[in-house]
């Protein structure tokens, strides 16, 4: 490799780190304010992990000492290695042992206290070696020993005066505190790790819940505030997999991590530190080989990044798949597609599961890749045992700690692994939140009390893209109380202009008023609560017919709601569901008929009471019985009220004051109906092709 390339891979190695540095703490700054509702909770769990990871420390060290004991080794073991290199006493004297003074430390001293450089070890050149190595370290390790002594010195004080008396020992007479002590000691030390273990797992799934929960309302919240073009580019899979799929995973990575995230960094410090207390020596060697692993730990974390972003987009493009076919049932269905739909699906699932299963290899590698370096750990540790002449209790010691030391590492690759699975959906969710609606109320709104005076359209343009412009130079008049019709071939603007209109989108060009003020001015809230809409495309709610109705104003009585029903015509039919208004409809109201749909949108629009109605094309998918029905309730409906309505079948403009054509985005001829027809115009053409002359437009309708 040449230097060129190692470089390129050394600065992009280092952007890498720079990016997941930077990206650790947008999560952190993002999830802090979640967190911080339940603060208390959490540090509770924080503390009880911290109790949790040092009673495992404290295992280890009651391991060494009841070995110890049982040998008889717990002079060169547990006890102070001052009061053993000063004390002449027997080791039995644990009276006069315990009570001596510390000594000043000198190198020699600790040198025989950590069985370097004793009688035995002369004899063994491995000890010489060790003695070797240390030398241009000598002064160093001389104060550390010193450090450690006194250490030492002070924990086996404490030790030998609450422990001593009810553990057994080696060539001592047991009496009933020493066998009550041999018998709870260990029950005692695991269980009250158990559960304080239990205590800290459950403060922080408390915690996560609580979080996710919170997080999950945010999204839905803020997806409502977004514009009507942010729905219109994504798809409906892609909208339940923010606020359901995005949010799971952070669940997951939460609930199955946080917890563990506490407890086992500290667990690895707690045993660590035991370790370093029983032998320093030891420990040192028995450790160099922790860093040798985070060489694969990186190497797999990149691949299950990388293995993540692609199987999301599988999920995505899978939910998609099946939000299509069931949506779409009837063309499936009536088509024939079934077969084909089964392949597609089939294909998605099969590259799904082999992403997941890639996943699942990169996962479940770290086990046995962390299991071998802890088997050479321990390897190495029997022959440093044996070479150096260590007691024995050292070994059972360090034998238990790399059993209890590598646990935790696993887990921690383990939510390693699991926060980089949840990188993706972290990254989406921050994004989200980064959005900002196209259409915003202004910082200091006109306050819009009552309709009174009409609406104006001047100049206006609108265009997606720079290069696909919808509406040019558009100019309309809508006084108050006047009905306004908007016809056109499709295509030609009308709908556009109607969610314009109700700001799901804003002007590109010119403005639109409502008496006298842009409505930019106004609060969406402010200005759409005037505003009543009627369209083809019914949209009710997997809710009861009551319920539906009511959504047309917040609140309303059970009373206002029947009435707003006897007023669409919907309150005969309505009676003759099986449980009347509180009869479930169904996901879109399929469980009813079209004309019926249209009623309760109707009925909706009633219960509103709204001084302006937009009508879209409100009855042109009914049949005639149907459209006379419902063209007779929108006729009420319209009565005293401001009205915009588009109409492909032109026979429902005849009732409007003024009626617009528009072509290619530009309002080509205005008049009454009777006089677009005389004009024999762009309307007359279209009147024509629908059997609508001069002649017979006294009959339409």
């Amino acid at each position: 490799m040449s230097m060129t390339q190692r470089s390129d891979g050394t600065i992009k190695g280092r952007m890498w780190a720079k990016a997941q540095e930077l990206y650790l703490v947008r999560v952190l700054a993002f999830g802090f304010k979640y967190l911080r509702p339940y603060l208390f909770r959490f540090v509770l769990g924080v503390v009880l992990g911290i109790v949790f990871a040092a009673l495992n420390g404290a295992f280890v060290g009651l391991t060494v000492v009841l070995v110890s004991r049982l040998t008889g080794e717990e002079q060169t073991t547990m006890k102070s290695p001052v009061a053993i290199v000063s004390s002449s006493q027997p080791s039995g004297n644990k009276a006069t042992a315990n009570t001596t003074t510390a000594p000043s430390v000198t190198p020699d001293a600790a040198d025989a206290a950590l069985g370097v450089g004793t009688e035995k070890g002369q004899s063994s050149g491995f000890n010489r070696f060790i003695q070797k190595i240390n030398k241009p370290f000598h002064g160093t390790f001389q104060r550390l020993k010193a450090l450690g002594t006194s250490i030492k010195l002070r924990v086996n004080r404490i030790y030998m005066w609450l422990l001593d008396p009810w553990l057994p020992l080696k060539d001592r007479a047991l009496d009933w505190k020493q066998i009550m002590g041999g018998l709870l000691i260990l029950p005692l030390m695991t269980g009250l790790r158990g559960g304080i273990g239990y205590l800290s797992s459950y403060f922080m799934a408390w915690t996560s819940q609580r979080l996710v929960t919170d997080l999950k309302a945010d999204v839905f919240e803020k997806l409502n505030t977004l514009s009507l073009d942010f729905f219109n580019k994504s798809t409906t899979a892609n909208i339940l997999a923010r606020i359901n799929g995005d949010t799971a995973a952070l669940n997951s990575c939460l609930r199955l991590g946080l917890s563990d995230l506490v407890k086992e960094p500290m667990t690895v410090v707690a045993i660590v530190a035991s370790l370093l207390y029983i032998d320093w020596q030891l420990t040192l060697l028995a450790l160099f080989i922790v860093p040798l692993m985070v060489v694969p730990m990186q190497v797999i974390s990149r691949k299950v990044r990388k293995i993540s972003r692609s199987a999301y987009d599988l999920d995505l493009k899978q939910g998609s798949l099946l939000m299509d076919a069931f949506a779409n049932i009837r063309i499936v269905q009536a088509f024939g597609l079934q077969k084909q739909q089964t392949r597609d699906f089939l294909e998605q699932n099969r590259r799904s599961m082999r992403m997941g299963l890639r996943t699942m290899q990169a996962k479940e590698i770290l086990n046995p890749i962390i299991e071998l370096f802890a088997g050479f750990g321990l390897a190495v540790v029997i022959v440093f045992v044996f070479a150096s002449h260590r007691p024995v209790a050292n070994f059972f010691g360090f034998a238990m700690a790399i059993g209890m030391f590598f646990t935790p590492l696993k887990k921690l690759a383990g939510i390693h692994i699991y926060f980089v699975q949840t990188e993706v959906p972290m990254q989406r969710l921050m994004e989200l939140f980064a959005m900002e609606p196209t259409v915003r109320d202004t910082s200091e709104p006109v306050p819009f009390h009552e309709f009174r005076k009409g609406i104006r359209l001047r100049d206006v343009a609108f265009d997606y893209t720079p290069e696909r412009p919808v509406l040019r130079q558009v100019n309309i008049d809508v006084p108050y109380g006047q009905k306004i019709g908007l016809a056109g071939e499709s295509g030609s603007g009308k709908s556009t202009l109607i969610n314009l209109l109700f700001r799901f989108y804003d002007p590109t060009g010119g403005h639109i008023e409502m008496d006298g003020v842009d409505i930019r001015q106004y609060s969406l809230a402010d200005m759409r609560k005037h505003m009543a809409l009627v369209s083809q495309d019914v949209l009710l709610f997997n809710t009861t017919v009551a319920e539906n109705i009511g959504l047309g104003k917040i609140g309303a009585s059970r009373e206002e709601i029947i009435e707003a029903a006897r007023n669409a015509a919907a309150h005969d039919f309505i009676l003759k569901m099986p449980e009347g208004y509180d009869t479930q409809i169904g996901e879109r109201g399929v469980l009813i008929s079209g004309g019926q749909r249209q009623r309760l949108a109707i009925a909706r629009a009633f219960v509103r009471n709204a001084p302006i109605l937009v009508l879209d094309e409100a009855t042109a998918s009914l049949d005639s019985q149907s459209e006379a029905e419902v063209q007779e309730a929108i006729d009420r409906l319209a009565n005293g009220r401001t009205v915009v309505c588009i109409a492909h079948r032109l026979s429902t403009l005849k009732s409007m004051d003024r009626i617009y054509v528009m072509k290619d985005g530009q309002v080509i001829e205005e008049g009454g109906f009777e006089e677009l027809l005389r004009k024999d115009g762009a309307f007359a053409m279209m009147a024509r092709r629908q059997s609508i002359t001069a002649s017979s437009a006294h009959s339409v309708g």
